[in-house]
C-alpha cells in the first residue's frame, strides 16, 4: 500500500467513524419522534396509509440511512444529506399532526439544534427549508386542516422526546469534548517534550526555568544551574554514525533523569546539551549532584563506545538577583562550561 492510499484509508475510516457515531443518535431521535407522532395521529385518527408511513420512517430510515453514507465515496457527505432527509420528514410530519402547536414546535426545535450542533449554521439552513418546504407541500397535497391544540395525552406523548433526546446530545457532546480536551493535553505535552529524550525541549525549558528564577529570587531560595554538554560528540557521530550518537544522547538524558531529584526541571538545551535547574539547591549541593551525573556518564557508557568518547563537562551557576531571563542564567552556567572544557573535559566548574 503506498502513502497515498494508506492516508486515503486513513480518511475515509475517519468519515465512516463520523456516521457511526451519528447511527444511534438518530436511532434514539427517530424512535422518540415516533412516539410523539403517533400520540397525535392517534387523537386525529390518522388513516393506516399515514401509521404506515410513520412506522416505515422509525423502523427502517436509520438502518437505511446508515448503510447508504457508509457505502457512499463521502461518508461524511452522505450523511449531512441525510440530515437534511431527517428535517424534510419532520416537515412532513408536521403537516401531518395538523400543526398540534406542542408536538410540532418540539419536532422542529429538535431537528434544528442538532443540524446546528453537528453542521453548523449552513446544514441548519438547509435543513429548516427543507423541512418548510416539505411541510408545505404534504399540507397543499393532502388538504390537511389546522389544529393547534394540544391535549395532555398528546403532552404526554412528546415528554419521551422533549426530556431523552436533549440528554442524550448533551452525553455525546460531553464525550466529544472530553475526548478533544485529552487530545489536547496530549498535543501541549507532545510539543513541550524533545522527542529523543523524553526531557523539555528548549522553549519549554526557557519558560519554566524563568518562573522558577523568579520564584527563587523573591522568596530569596538559593537555586543553582547545570549546563552539560557531551564531550567529543562530533567524534562519536564521524566515527560511529549519527543512530550511535543519538543512543548516547538518550542514554546522557536517562543518566540525568535518574541523578535529580523529580521537582527539578531538566531539559535538553540543544545538540548534545543539557540543562538542568536544580531547586532550592546551593552550589554545594549542586556540585555532588553533577559529580554524580559526570561518574555515571562514564560508568554507564554504551556498548562499544569508548569511555574516554562518552564523557560529560559540566558548568555550574547559582541564581543571582541580577540575572534578568533565564538566558542571562544560562550564560553564566555557559561561562563555567567553556572553563570545564578549557581545563581538559569530563570535569566540573563553578561560575564565580
Amino acid at each position: 500500500m503506498t502513502a497515498f492510499q494508506a492516508e486515503s484509508a486513513k480518511f475515509m475510516d475517519h468519515e465512516r467513524q463520523f456516521v457511526r457515531r451519528i447511527y444511534p443518535l438518530r436511532l434514539l431521535g427517530v424512535v422518540l419522534s415516533v412516539i410523539c407522532v403517533a400520540g397525535v395521529l392517534r387523537v386525529n385518527g390518522a388513516s393506516w396509509p399515514v401509521w404506515t408511513a410513520l412506522f416505515w420512517n422509525g423502523i427502517f430510515w436509520p438502518h437505511l440511512a446508515r448503510w447508504l453514507a457508509l457505502r457512499s465515496r463521502s461518508p461524511r457527505k452522505a450523511e449531512l444529506r441525510n440530515l437534511v432527509v431527517d428535517a424534510m420528514f419532520g416537515g412532513i410530519w408536521i403537516a401531518a399532526m395538523q400543526f398540534n402547536f406542542l408536538p410540532s414546535v418540539l419536532l422542529a426545535v429538535t431537528l434544528s439544534f442538532d443540524r446546528l450542533a453537528l453542521g453548523g449554521p449552513k446544514l441548519l439552513v438547509r435543513a429548516v427549508i427543507a423541512q418548510t418546504v416539505a411541510c408545505a407541500a404534504t399540507a397543499l397535497v393532502c388538504g390537511l386542516r389546522f389544529r393547534p391544540g394540544t391535549t395532555m395525552a398528546e403532552i404526554a406523548m412528546a415528554l419521551p422526546l422533549l426530556v431523552a433526546y436533549p440528554l442524550a446530545i448533551s452525553c455525546a457532546n460531553y464525550r466529544l469534548v472530553s475526548k478533544m480536551s485529552r487530545q489536547n493535553r496530549h498535543l501541549a505535552q507532545l510539543s513541550s517534550v524533545d522527542p529523543l529524550t523524553g526531557l523539555l525541549n528548549r522553549a519549554s525549558w526557557e519558560e519554566k526555568t524563568l518562573d522558577l528564577l523568579r520564584r527563587h529570587q523573591r522568596l530569596g531560595i538559593p537555586a543553582a544551574l547545570l549546563m552539560i554538554d557531551i564531550d567529543n560528540f562530533k567524534r562519536i557521530n564521524d566515527e560511529y554514525g549519527h543512530l550511535t550518537g543519538d543512543e548516547v544522547i538518550r542514554e546522557v538524558a536517562g543518566i540525568i533523569r535518574r541523578c535529580i531529584r523529580d521537582v527539578d526541571v531538566p531539559g535538553r538545551y540543544g545538540g548534545d546539551e543539557f540543562a538542568i535547574v536544580l531547586v532550592q539547591t546551593g552550589v554545594e549541593t549542586a556540585m555532588k549532584v553533577a559529580e554524580r551525573i559526570r561518574l555515571s556518564v562514564l560508568a554507564g557508557a554504551p556498548d562499544g563506545i569508548p569511555v574516554s568518547m562518552s564523557s560529560v563537562s559540566i558548568g555550574i551557576a547559582a541564581n543571582e538577583n541580577d540575572m534578568n531571563d533565564a538566558r542571562a542564567w544560562v550564560k553564566r552556567a555557559d561561562i563555567a562550561l567553556f572553563e570545564a572544557k578549557a581545563l581538559g573535559r569530563d570535569r566540573v566548574a563553578i561560575a564565580h
